[in-house]
């Protein structure tokens, strides 16, 4: 019998020893089973970590190389780079079901017996000695590091309870209570955030790295484990709470450097994959292309800001939860107003606030400035930087008054006309207070190339709030929404929003 052809419900209908071996098992290491299996799945052309983009040629590789060569890995990189997610697909490259000596706590293979548990049994019944299985779902464990995990966490202590009831010295190994790292035996094991582990259980982690034997409370047991180890790390944490003890980084035998999306399109891809969008309207909310641009403008130009800490970086989750905020904006809108559709709005981008300020690490500075002013910042400069996609630079056409195309909207902001565009504006009030600024149709419809009809008023908007960012409007927040007037008649105005802290910052080109 060819054991390697066995499907899983032939596996499962073996339940005695004897029956394992004469179903032609043998042994294999669980470095083995990945690089075997990795190997499958790589001649078929297959993708092992479907759903992580923007790795394919970078990170993915070296993990494939790192498999093949039998490693631990150490994946080092910021928040929200996926680290976690691609260690648990590991498991998919696990055998369907291995064999497990039944009863036993460290996940024995029938032929390969650790403990004197094990041993006693298989001398004892033989070949009649029952076994279970274990899928591959149920060989993956999981640890965040954190100061306070201890030895006995990770390795095991002594139970003296155990050795009173068998009455057992505390020199046998029966008396132990085994930690995570032993009952992980043949599965993956991953530790996250790795140097916040205490330097002294690091060095516990290396002797099973290295000499595959444990130490517990001075009692030495060898015990030769079979762990696929997986490490995150993040690269502040080197400096603010902890490093990796050198011994220990030794024996890790590759550090993958993973990244952040290197393209807004990737990021698009991470977040409508990620969203939480389930019993949402979303058939029924229209969510222009634009519109996924900007959230995803938001987080890089967080990455890049002076307020925000650089070294902490800026998950993809930011980007996540602030298409959920602005869904669920417009979402809110349409049952207040009792209407059947709607499209997402640029002043919907108020709504993502929340998500941007719980997602970000502030400097002094910008802890001075405040988490919502930074926030709407950060929002304002995504759209600066994606109206130039679209529109003309404001500021070149100024020079140039024969031909700027946003004369005339200017010209009606500055003869004292005031916009407010509110939270809660049902549609057509919406579409018919846009439609009152003269000259404001005629730059989108004849600027915007292949414009669809239904997202005029939303790119009418995204013109008003690109010239506020390129400092020809001025656009401020108030209670219920957003206010646009001239910038200069807004200049003479005292007191007032100045003290909510949300004015426009003055834009240094």
């Amino acid at each position: 019998m060819d054991y390697a052809q066995l499907t899983g419900e032939q596996l499962l209908q073996i339940k005695t020893l004897g029956q394992l071996k004469a179903a032609g098992y043998s042994p294999k290491s669980i470095k083995e089973e990945l690089r075997a299996n990795l190997i499958l799945k790589i001649k078929a052309k297959e993708n092992v970590f479907a759903g992580v983009w923007g790795y394919e040629d970078t990170v993915i590789p070296d993990i494939e190389r790192a498999i093949l060569s039998r490693h631990n890995i150490n994946l080092l990189g910021l928040r929200g780079q996926a680290k976690t997610r691609i260690a648990r697909m590991m498991t998919l490259l696990l055998d369907e079901y291995v064999p497990v000596l039944f009863g036993s706590e460290l996940n024995e293979d029938p032929l390969l017996p650790l403990s004197t548990f094990a041993k006693n049994l298989i001398d004892e019944k033989g070949d009649d000695c029952l076994i279970s299985w274990l899928p591959r779902a149920e060989r993956y464990a999981e640890k965040l590091a954190t100061p306070d995990v201890s030895v006995a966490d990770l390795i095991g202590d002594v139970d003296p309870i155990k050795a009173a009831t068998l009455k057992l010295n505390y020199n046998d190994e029966r008396v132990i209570h085994y930690g995570l790292v032993p009952r992980s035996h043949r599965c993956i094991f991953v530790i996250n955030e790795l140097p916040d582990l205490q330097a002294r259980i690091q060095v516990a982690l290396f002797n099973i790295l290295q000499e595959g034997d444990i130490q517990i409370r001075g009692f030495k047991l060898r015990l030769p484990l079979d762990i696929q180890f997986i490490f995150t790390a993040n690269p502040e944490d080197y400096t603010n709470r902890g490093s990796i003890v050198t011994p220990l980084k030794d024996r890790i035998e590759s550090q993958i450097i993973t990244h952040y999306p290197k393209s807004i399109d990737i990021g698009k891809k991470i977040t409508a994959q990620e969203a939480r969008l389930q019993g949402k309207p979303v058939s029924k909310i229209h969510v222009p292309e634009l519109m996924k641009d900007l959230i995803e403008q938001i987080a890089i130009e967080a990455r890049h800001s002076e307020f925000v800490d650089e070294k902490s970086g800026v998950s993809a989750r930011l980007t996540i939860s602030a298409y959920e905020n602005l869904i669920s904006a417009a979402e809110r809108r349409m049952y207040r107003n009792n209407e059947t559709s709607t499209i997402v709005r640029i002043s919907d981008l108020i709504g993502v606030i929340p998500a941007i300020t719980g997602k970000v690490e502030l400097v002094y500075e910008g802890e001075q400035e405040g988490a919502g002013l930074v926030a709407y910042n950060l929002i304002g400069k995504a759209i600066r930087t994606q109206f130039i996609n679209y529109f003309p630079s404001p500021e070149q056409k100024k020079k140039q008054k024969s031909a700027n195309p946003y004369v005339v909207p200017l010209a009606w902001f500055g003869e004292g006309n005031e916009l407010d565009i509110l939270t809660d504006l049902s549609d057509k009030t919406y579409k018919s207070i846009l439609h009152g600024v003269p000259g404001l149709e005629k730059v989108v419809t004849q600027l915007v190339a292949q414009l669809p009809e239904k997202e005029k008023e939303f790119f009418m908007e995204f013109a008003l709030h690109g010239l506020a960012e390129y400092s020809q409007l001025s656009k401020k927040m108030v209670d219920t929404g957003l206010q646009f007037k001239d910038l200069f008649s807004s200049m003479f105005e005292i007191g007032g929003d100045d003290e909510e802290g949300f004015e426009e910052e003055e834009d240094d080109s």
